[in-house]
């Protein structure tokens, strides 16, 4: 038998494998958001829920810096819907030339269409691609649109990125902005509910990142509201990321300045802690990546205190040389350019690439952080003091990795003996778990399976790196078990992610106050010395358990009190049948999956009533309501027409009192 090279063996053919023009298939209009909603808002997890509220605020922000808004409120409903509304110019709702739709329904249901290709409209914006608000639409369950422009009032209802309606003039007013209020479509998303923290954190950077534009944010759930507004800027930014620190000068460093109409705003300020906290922004988007603009940042600030130290014979004396990572030690600063054509990397833009811009903040740094240090010697000295002696640290923990890597050699590799490892060479199957103390370190050898998974027992609490040089973390025990176990090697010279021996690693801690503490002092950890094993999804944190049900011999573990609240209704309703009169027609049956759902639903809505009645608010309001789309369904009886329409006209009544403008709408 003849055996051929593998360069002449061709791949066996698979029945069925036709590849033809009938495979090829067209998403029509904004399925293809639907179909993978990954490629446009990042997940469907927590990060891309809330990406849908960031970028219909971006629009609004965009129209405050073209300099036609001062206020954006944001509102968060019991529905778990969210509202933006800002007093800019409106969304045009005159018809569109190309397509014979309106203006505003354009920009709501078709990708790539916008007002901020040209710089015409917006000179400076976060918008480039007139993707975002479409895909808000999309991906929303319901939207609904409501422009006030030219003294009127236009409505427009939307259904999965589809308009269900015609936009229509519904009254008149004095005001002018767009209100969206969507909730997220539950079939895409693997969250459903939104939180408020992490609505008011990047509320709270917008506000920073433009003084004297007001932000309020409400969440109908609690009842919590909040108002934004910061008159200095990126200063109070730094000084807000500082608070629980001890600056090494009072007052932040601040440098502005406009070149070929790029406009860029830096502030920063020391403390005495061992890490850099830097944040980059562009067109107010924060790139988490940072780009062009953060490394002429980092450039101009290695080279400004560099020379500096040089020219004050600093150096010289300390016998070291400063690196950019000395340079940063303990800086907090905070980088905002705003340019009229940014270049993202993808929809979510985690990296500015403009070359340009490189240049613009280099130059304006160089020049006016060394006016700084020549006026104020004393804030200079202290800066080029503790770069001094970060490189001292530096240099001392070089000596002591050098120091590990001989011994590990010595020690022919061994891993810690407290470790006990797996079966499995292949790191992509193998699983660490890093257990708090020898007691719970053999309760989970004995749950583990050998074949693939490690575990690793911790004494106590680990050193806190937040608080400690490279050299002093170093010297940790259990740090440098840690280390040695991951396999990765550690700092910037040494770290290689592909050597790490474990591809999922997970943070197993006690349910108390303790077991928290570990756990945040193990992710510090991580976050400051292990960056790239979070980047790459390598690390976990497990979650224990809030309930543990038993019946007869099934157990099993429920997670949080929704589990809690499905598992007893499911099993509540087995065998259950609800029989509803038919009015003289008879009866129909309501059981499994269905009956369950109406339960839940109602459940849903016994919590919304508390929550208004919570308040202080009439509860018959949200009853009328709720009522109201039941008779339009006829699903209830008609004597209640009389009740609901009673209702209706006090609140239309109570309305028309607050919002004039709203007079002889229906």
């Amino acid at each position: 038998m003849e055996v051929k090279p593998d360069s002449e063996k061709q791949p066996r053919p698979k029945q069925n494998d036709s590849y033809t023009a009938e495979q090829i298939k067209v998403l029509p209009g904004l399925e293809a958001v639907r179909k993978r909603p990954d490629m446009y808002i990042g997940d469907t997890s927590m990060r891309g829920f809330h990406h849908l509220v960031f970028e219909v605020l971006d629009n609004s922000v965009d129209e405050a810096l073209a300099g036609y808004c001062d206020r954006i409120t944001v509102t968060i409903h019991v529905d778990e819907s969210v509202t933006i509304e800002d007093n800019g110019r409106g969304i045009p709702v005159d018809k569109h030339a190309e397509t014979g739709k309106s203006a505003a329904e354009v920009v709501m249901t078709m990708l790539h269409a916008g007002g901020k290709f040209e710089g015409k409209v917006y000179q400076v914006s976060g918008g480039l691609h007139g993707v975002g608000v479409t895909v808000v639409n999309a991906l929303s369950e319901y939207l609904n649109l409501e422009i006030r422009r030219e003294g009127k009032v236009w409505y427009q209802k939307y259904e999965r990125g589809q308009a269900v309606s015609e936009l229509k003039e519904s009254g008149t007013t004095e005001r002018t902005g767009t209100k969206i209020r969507f909730r997220p479509d539950q079939t895409i998303f693997e969250v459903s509910e939104f939180s408020y923290d992490t609505l008011a954190h990047r509320i709270r950077e917008l506000a920073f990142l433009n003084k004297g534009l007001i932000f309020a944010l409400t969440d109908e759930r609690t009842g919590k509201s909040q108002e934004f507004y910061y008159k200095g800027g990126i200063v109070a930014f730094v000084e807000e990321l500082n608070k629980n620190k001890k600056p090494l000068h009072p007052e932040p460093i601040y440098v502005t300045g406009e070149k070929d109409d790029i406009i860029v705003e830096v502030a920063l300020q020391y403390n005495d802690s061992y890490a850099e906290t830097i944040y980059s922004y562009a067109n107010n988007i924060n790139n988490i990546e940072g780009g062009t603009h953060l490394t002429g940042f980092r450039g101009a600030l290695t080279r400004t205190v560099n020379k500096y130290a040089e020219d004050k014979g600093l150096v010289k004396n300390a016998k070291v040389s400063l690196s950019g990572d000395d340079a940063r030690e303990g800086l907090t600063a905070v980088i905002s350019v705003k340019l009229p054509d940014p270049k993202f990397e993808g929809q979510t833009k985690t990296k500015l690439g403009n070359t340009d811009v490189k240049g613009v903040v280099e130059t304006l740094l160089n020049d006016k952080l060394g006016t700084f240090f020549e006026e104020n010697p004393s804030v200079a000295r202290k800066i080029i003091e503790k770069a001094i002696d970060a490189a001292r640290a530096r240099e001392a923990a070089r000596k002591a990795r050098e120091l590990t890597r001989r011994k590990s050699a010595l020690e022919s590799g061994s891993l810690p003996g407290k470790l006990a490892d797996c079966q499995e060479r292949d790191p992509s199957l193998c699983e660490l778990f890093i257990v708090e103390g020898e007691s719970a370190g053999g309760s989970a050898k004995q749950a583990r399976s050998r074949y693939n998974q490690a575990v690793l027992p911790l004494r106590g609490k680990i050193l806190n790196v937040e608080k400690a040089r490279f050299d002093k973390m170093l010297s940790n025990e259990e740090i440098r078990t840690l280390i040695t176990v991951l396999g990765t090697g550690i700092g910037n010279d040494d770290f290689d992610i592909a050597k790490l021996r474990y591809h999922k690693i997970i943070l197993m801690t006690d349910a108390d106050v303790d077991g928290s503490h570990i756990r945040t002092l193990l992710l510090t950890f991580f976050y400051r010395q292990f960056g790239a094993i979070l980047d790459h999804g390598n690390l976990y944190v497990a979650q224990p358990p809030l309930y543990r049900v038993k019946k007869g011999k099934d157990e099993r573990y429920l997670k949080d009190d929704h589990q809690y609240v499905d598992y007893f209704l499911e099993h509540g309703t087995e065998g259950i049948v609800l029989n509803i009169s038919e009015n003289g027609n008879g009866s129909r049956e309501i059981k499994g999956a269905r009956l369950f759902e109406i339960i839940k639903r109602s459940i849903a809505y016994g919590n919304a009533l508390e929550r208004v009645g919570k308040w202080g608010r009439d509860t018959r309001i949200v009853d009328a309501f709720a009522s109201r789309e039941g008779f339009k369904k006829g699903l209830l009886k008609h004597e209640r027409e009389a009740e609901l329409n009673a209702h209706l006209q006090e609140i239309k009544q109570w309305l028309e009192k607050r919002y004039p403008e709203i007079n002889g709408l229906d």
